[in-house]
């Protein structure tokens, strides 16, 4: 099952995708998808909504604005340097626990709205990444349940200004949590429909360039070592966003770096979950 929602940013609405291609919008029957949605069993609801015919919903204009795919979420979560290759590349040592980093949610961006370059940004990269839905309340949770504590996946791009986040001191929070910088969609896909987390390609290009290629078998820490590791750290909650790190191939990494500028086209990808698509555009 795919889950979107619809409509301009900040009073989006509920819907789903469905195998024929058709967006149904599911608001006369659900509020949100949001952390009350998944705690309650929405997700079960939704299910059987969609088996019975979606009854009294109507079919999307498919020329309205997808937003992100569930609501901003109580927080976002992201691990850096989880493939090797991205961890040689920004020379930066090689992490023996997952490096964890937290991103603003009032960054939450749907998946073609714009990615704003910041006042003072001269660093900006790109970095695509496989996206973690929680499904329900996770504290210390062992490796082997991990996985049943994930409702869905959705592609991700972790936008980061670099000057912000390494030459400004502090924590790298800052140059990760400007406005737009954290894209995410176009759908959720339910996670029945995703047989192995690690076995998915992802990609992005910048300017129709491939710059970023690879799969989630490269990552160092596995979809179930991050969940479990996080939720001894902190309570994860329903409708929170896991971003599970990048491979090589950033702007930062390349000789010389290239960073993003205005007018530049970002699309980001994972197999299976769909593509992204952000124009980087100067604040107004």
């Amino acid at each position: 099952m795919k889950l979107i929602r619809f409509g301009d940013a900040g009073r989006e609405e509920p819907g789903v995708l469905l195998a024929n291609g058709r967006r149904v919008d599911a608001s006369l029957e659900f509020s949100d998808y949001d952390e009350g949605f998944f705690a309650s069993g929405g997700l079960e609801s939704l299910a059987e909504w969609v088996s019975d015919g979606c009854p009294g919903g109507v079919e999307i204009d498919p020329l309205v604005r997808l937003g992100p795919p569930v609501n901003r979420p109580s927080k976002i979560v992201c691990v850096g340097k989880n493939y090797l290759e991205h961890a040689k590349e920004l020379g930066e040592g090689i992490p023996t626990e997952p490096t964890l980093f937290m991103k603003a949610t009032s960054a939450w961006s749907g998946p073609y709205d714009d990615v704003i370059l910041p006042r003072g940004s001269t660093k900006l990269d790109y970095e695509v990444e496989l996206a973690v839905l929680i499904g329900q309340t996770a504290s210390y949770v062992e490796e082997i349940d991990a996985l049943d504590f994930v409702a869905g996946y959705s592609t991700f791009c972790d936008y980061s200004e670099r000057a912000f986040q390494k030459e400004m001191g502090g924590q790298w929070m800052k140059g990760k949590s400007a406005d737009s910088f954290a894209p995410m969609g176009p759908w959720l896909v339910t996670a029945d429909e995703v047989a192995d987390p690690q076995g998915l390609r992802l990609w992005s290009k910048v300017n129709s360039e491939i710059r970023q290629n690879s799969w989630t078998g490269d990552m160092m820490f596995s979809v179930r070592q991050i969940v479990s590791y996080i939720s001894r750290f902190m309570t994860l909650l329903p409708g929170d966003v896991i971003a599970t790190g990048t491979p090589s191939g950033v702007a930062a990494g390349m000789q010389p770096p290239r960073f993003l500028e205005c007018g530049d086209f970002v699309e980001c990808g994972v197999e299976g979950l769909g593509e992204l698509g952000q124009r980087v555009v100067a604040l107004r």
